[in-house]
């Protein structure tokens, strides 16, 4: 009998025991009620409470950084449809927890209204080139008004981003045909200006060909006239008793056939000479007129 008595007593003791000490964890507070009214907030650690239900443990709230994905449907002055889809970040705020629990049913559902709500106020007052290039300012100008409109409920909106901003399909085809006929366009112009480079670089390459060829034919003719004169002065100096036109004729007689003995060296077989004995004298005299006019 003393044994049960021991037993039921030791069952007492655990039972209080058990409903007395609770445990909050990390980054967790507890809402602690007694008879169904607010009473206190426990932070992380161990603590005691009146047993037998007196006081119970109304709710866990969680301290972690949250965040919720939205998708935002509306129209931009242009009469665009777009869907933008907005990520923010909240938290509860540790010096306003009771408000954020007994104020607000579903936090993150009021929170979607408000963003819903600013987006739909500030996107139609731009076109749609306007807001793909300040959608980053706009998240700023939502973030603001929402944190403003939720730190009545103990919330505090950290960050708040334009994470995709979508026309609707008729838009984007548009859009894609357009960009496709920009690249073409600039892809055509480097090509053109490829072109031209080549263009310009042949013309310029051709034109130094001709100008070498020309230093090249004016240096062989100085050097032909250098050696004409150099032997007429030789001869000179031997006395041989000639006159200088003479010596420059019969030079350039012998200078005439060299040439037709390289012409004909070089694989040329065909030669259109004179058909009269005077043929020879009239070349001779073409050559020095042609000479000293030069």
């Amino acid at each position: 009998m003393f044994l049960i008595i021991f037993v039921l007593v030791l069952l007492l003791v655990l039972s209080i025991v058990a409903s007395t000490l609770y445990v909050v964890r990390q980054q967790t507070v507890a809402i602690i009620e007694r008879f169904g009214k607010y009473q206190t907030t426990s932070t992380s650690g161990i603590h005691i409470r009146l047993p037998f239900g007196i006081d119970k443990i109304a709710a866990r709230i969680q301290l972690r950084l949250l965040q919720s994905e939205i998708v935002v449907e509306t129209k931009t002055k242009d009469n665009v449809f777009v869907t933008l889809n907005v990520a923010t970040q909240y938290r509860v705020n540790e010096q306003n927890v009771t408000d954020a629990y007994y104020k607000l049913m579903s936090p993150e559902a009021q929170i979607k209204s408000y963003i819903e709500d600013a987006l739909r106020s500030s996107v139609p007052k731009l076109t749609l080139d306007e807001l793909f290039e300040k959608k980053d300012e706009i998240a700023l100008e939502v973030q603001h008004q929402v944190a403003e409109e939720m730190s009545t409920y103990g919330y505090i909106i950290v960050k708040t981003l334009i994470t995709k901003v979508e026309p609707d399909a008729e838009v984007k085809q548009s859009m894609n045909g357009i960009n496709a006929a920009q690249r073409k366009r600039v892809a055509a112009q480097e090509l053109a200006n490829a072109d031209k480079i080549k263009i310009v670089t042949a013309a310029e390459a051709e034109a130094e060909k001709d100008r070498l060829h020309g230093v090249g034919i004016a240096q062989q003719r100085k050097a032909i006239v250098d050696g004409l004169a150099e032997s007429i002065q030789e001869l000179k100096d031997a006395n041989v008793g000639m006159t200088e036109e003479q010596i420059m004729s019969i030079l350039l007689t012998n200078q005439y056939l060299d040439t037709l003995n390289t012409f004909a060296a070089k694989g040329n077989q065909t030669l259109f000479l004179p058909n009269h004995p005077e043929g020879i004298e009239d070349i001779r005299t073409q050559i020095l007129s042609s000479l000293k006019t030069k």
